[in-house]
């Protein structure tokens, strides 16, 4: 048979065929007068052998080691069987975290623990301060790694109750204008330190900010923020920070 006719029996491609001589895994059949190869029964079985492997995820380089040779397939296989349950875990987490935010209504680029710290849709928000919450919760929680917004969340307590009750702080804070009475702007400074003072502790023990974590921080700040609510910060900062600097 021709190239074109083992090729369609055994279900891959000329091209296959032909990677398949290159690297060895095929015998190629020495070509007829006409220029033709011409390839027999031994080679659609060991081809059909290939493609079955190939199938279990069987990488092409491992294949000569196990072609003929039953304990190395055993192994070989124990090992893709292995990747296979591993990859099966990994699925099922995907999945439920799919779920996750189904149930939330969360934007899939946050892990839903920190996806419920946004300001409610109906709070009529500026578009800037919206961009800038998204990013900066974006930011958080690659800062704080793999189980880190999982302990956030447990620390600041359910969702809903840590809204409500930074809910209107994180809207003034929003509302600041270069206008905003110097009384607004050091009342908001008051509640924010005595809302975030008493979770300082367990806070800096989960996220312990790197100097390299503190200055992205900064950056999105600076980047993003007016100058009173840049301000505000700095000032909250101050107040928090405890006597040897931290």
């Amino acid at each position: 048979m021709l190239s074109g006719e083992l090729a369609e029996l055994a279900g891959v491609t000329v091209r296959t065929l032909r990677h398949y001589h290159q690297i060895g895994l095929l015998p190629e059949p020495p070509r007829s007068a006409g220029g033709y190869r011409h390839y027999d029964v031994g080679h659609l079985v060991r081809l059909l052998r290939i493609t079955r492997m190939t199938a279990l995820g069987l990488p092409l380089s491992a294949l000569p080691a196990v072609l003929d040779d039953p304990a190395a397939a055993e192994e070989l296989l124990d090992e893709l069987d292995r990747q296979a349950a591993a990859e099966i875990e990994r699925l099922v987490a995907r999945r439920a975290s799919i779920a996750a935010l189904r149930r939330s209504g969360a934007p899939p680029d946050l892990p839903p623990e920190l996806s419920a710290w946004r300001s409610a849709p109906a709070s009529e928000m500026p578009a800037d301060m919206a961009r800038y919450e998204h990013e900066q919760l974006i930011l958080l929680a690659h800062l704080l790694g793999k189980d880190g917004p999982a302990g956030f969340a447990a620390l600041f307590g359910e969702a809903n109750d840590g809204m409500a009750a930074s809910a209107p702080l994180t809207a003034r804070f929003y509302a600041l204008a270069p206008d905003t009475p110097d009384e607004e702007v050091a009342s908001l400074i008051d509640e924010l330190v005595a809302h975030i003072e008493p979770v300082m502790a367990p806070l800096a023990r989960l996220f312990p900010l790197d100097a390299q974590a503190s200055a992205l921080m900064d950056e999105l700040n600076e980047q993003t923020l007016r100058p009173v609510q840049r301000r505000v910060l700095l000032r909250v900062q101050q107040r928090l920070a405890r006597p040897d600097g931290a």
